[in-house]
């Protein structure tokens, strides 16, 4: 056996701007994903998805997670091709999400052939899906191509690109209503004009950053890899060619799950209460400001109600467009600040440790979500956001406060995770571990699909604030349990390995 395959060779460290290309394509994939947080509870609601029920369609997020994510993990730890080892994937999974973002928004257009609530929450599952498709390789490829000690940096850089790319596919149809003047109210059944051209956009978006990504980044081919990481390439080899029985590589793949790193298990429970509460946020954030800011009645989310008055009133759509521009706002807002707080994010966490400032940043983000309580209604007041001049309520305003916290829980939720979790992880097994890792991310949001709406409906009265105020209770209870969480690498024990699908 060869020294290189049998010896671990210092993997180089890369210049900034490398760093900064190998995650450039995170940009355009969460600005689909934000235009999709922001504007989906919008568009279901407008094709006749009631209030509580929303968090179920919602449910193909975490699912298509969850389905995705391992088997796209494990197929891309086993891939060498000339085109790379997670570029392929990354780049199938921009394409598919692009399609999806194109048709979502024109479900009215199939009303004559399908439902278009069906034909929208069949879109939303492929966008997912391709979503999904695309994320896990990424953030495996910054593992393979960063090495360890600037893995905090790469997440970082990663962090920051994506809150970037959050912030303008958040704002994106607000800009295309208050600055270019595109139509921000629907009629019954249908998507307004502002949401369908920012789909239109965020695809475009997508598509290019990825394809930068995909052209910029070289990826290590696997006689070189194996060097860097310190795995016996003969080994890895036999592993691949005892395939085995769909029984066997499905044996193996819960074998990894159950002999998953004691950090990933305790990493599990602070993600748990966070995706719990995020999850939360992104369904009922439009309804809860709606009803809460704007004054906007619950009825007027009901579409049995809505069928039986016919028209909706000119002034309770204006209200509605309205407040679904503002969640665009307060959601960009949250991103700024998240991508303001990624840049020291690596420094505090050298400064004061990875836990320490997990556990802060969670907890400034639960406090936001209660805080949400305080803002109410209001007079308008005329806010100037460089672009354009709106006028919104003085609570709507107020707003943007809870929104520093928020963003700082989320570049967090972003970053640290990742970079406490890389370091426990055996090279060889990095993709097929992150996709698990995904059920951490997925599981909470699932459950919270399942019980958001009923608690809602049943505790709440479809009062959407309260919920948000659940959200914030179940963030600082995600703070809490970072205490809970080991990092020595050390301290792990030697985890079983075998053929993975």
């Amino acid at each position: 056996m060869s020294q290189l395959e049998t010896s671990t060779v210092q993997q180089p460290r890369l210049p900034f701007w490398q760093v900064w290309n190998v995650s450039l394509g995170f940009l355009g994939v969460q600005f689909g994903f934000s235009l999709q947080n922001a504007n989906a509870s919008r568009i279901l609601s407008d094709l006749g998805a009631d209030l509580h029920s929303l968090s179920l369609f919602w449910i193909v997020a975490p699912l298509m997670g969850l389905i995705v994510q391992p088997i796209v993990g494990s197929a891309s730890d086993r891939t060498w091709s000339r085109f790379g080892r997670r570029n392929p994937f990354i780049l199938f999974g921009a394409i598919a999400a692009a399609l999806g973002m194109a048709f979502m928004p024109n479900a009215g257009i199939v009303v004559a052939i399908v439902a278009p609530i069906i034909f929208g929450g069949v879109m939303l599952a492929l966008m997912d899906a391709a979503f999904n498709v695309t994320m896990q390789p990424f953030r495996a490829l910054v593992s393979d191509m960063v090495p360890s000690e600037q893995r905090t940096l790469g997440y970082s850089v990663q962090s920051l690109l994506i809150n970037i790319g959050a912030i303008f596919g958040s704002m994106l149809p607000f800009i295309l209503t208050n600055v270019i003047g595109l139509e921000n109210t629907s009629r019954a059944g249908e998507v307004a004009p502002s949401v369908i051209w920012a789909f239109y956009i965020g695809a475009t978006v997508l598509l290019g950053s990825v394809l930068w990504t995909v052209m910029r980044t070289k990826e290590y081919p696997p006689e070189q890899y194996n060097a860097y990481k310190g795995i016996d390439t003969q080994k890895q080899q036999q592993e691949r060619e005892r395939k085995g029985s769909l029984l066997q590589r499905l044996t193996g793949f819960f074998r990894l799950m159950l002999n998953m790193p004691r950090t990933m298990r305790q990493l599990a429970l602070v993600q748990f209460f966070s995706w719990f509460a995020l999850f939360i946020m992104w369904v009922y954030t439009t309804p809860a400001i709606t009803q809460h800011v704007w004054g906007v009645e619950a009825k007027w989310f009901d579409p049995a109600y809505l069928d039986s008055i016919g028209e909706i009133p000119a002034h309770i759509a204006a209200a509605k467009g309205a407040a679904g521009d503002w969640v665009g706002i307060i959601f960009a807002a949250y991103s700024l600040f998240a991508a303001i707080f990624s840049i020291a994010l690596a420094r505090l966490a050298q400064v004061i440790g990875r836990k320490l400032i997990y556990a802060l940043s969670l907890a400034l983000g639960g406090l936001g979500y209660i805080s949400f309580l305080l803002f109410q209604g209001g007079e308008p007041t005329q806010v100037n956001l460089l672009i354009t001049e709106v006028s919104v309520p003085s609570g709507a305003l107020g707003l943007l406060l809870p929104m520093v916290g928020v963003g700082i829980a989320w570049a967090a939720i972003l970053a640290m995770p990742y970079a406490i979790l890389s370091d426990a992880l055996p090279a060889d097994k990095t993709g097929v571990y992150m996709g698990i890792f995904n059920f951490t991310i997925a599981a909470p949001q699932i459950i919270s699909a399942l019980l958001a709406g009923l608690i809602l409906k049943s505790v709440f009265d479809n009062q959407a604030i309260y919920i948000i105020v659940l959200a914030g209770v179940s963030m600082l209870l995600g703070a809490f349990s970072v205490f809970f969480v080991r990092e020595s690498a050390e301290a792990e024990p030697e985890l079983e390995t075998g053929t993975v699908f």
